[in-house]
């Protein structure tokens, strides 16, 4: 099967060069998959888990936080506000977020913004607990 170069940015640096057969991403309009030849598109993206395919199996999973995929037909490009490659997510820290977030979300009702970053923040952490726990 043909393979398509895939590179995910983030502004701190990349976190992932590789090939890979197909690659799942969670976007605005709902999940895609691309393969090698796909038309050129450009899509924002949600908070999930970017899943990348390599001899038929998923061989490593991003969480990302946001951002845009660019998609041509020998390379996607995946420009994200955060990422982090599955291995690499520190889970104990991930759990702390998800405390804090959620103490914010029942103290807060009343602030319209402190809410909405809390909820913000409460999906990123659990974004990143599940693509850790592999539950995508």
């Amino acid at each position: 099967m043909k393979t398509v170069k895939v590179n995910i940015v983030t502004p701190d640096g990349p976190v992932y060069d590789s090939e890979v057969q197909m690659i799942i991403a969670k976007t605005a309009a709902g999940e895609i998959g691309v393969l090698a030849g796909h038309i050129p598109m450009v899509a924002p993206l949600e908070v999930g888990a970017i899943r990348l395919k390599k001899e038929g199996n998923v061989q490593d999973i991003v969480a990302v936080s946001g951002g845009f995929i660019e998609v041509r037909p020998e390379q996607v490009t995946i420009l994200a506000q955060s990422a982090e490659i599955s291995s690499a997510i520190d889970v104990a820290r991930a759990k702390e977020a998800v405390k804090r977030a959620e103490e914010r979300l029942n103290a807060s009702k009343a602030d319209d913004i402190d809410f909405k970053r809390a909820e913000l923040s409460l999906k990123r952490a659990m974004n990143r607990i599940n693509v850790y726990e592999g539950n995508i």
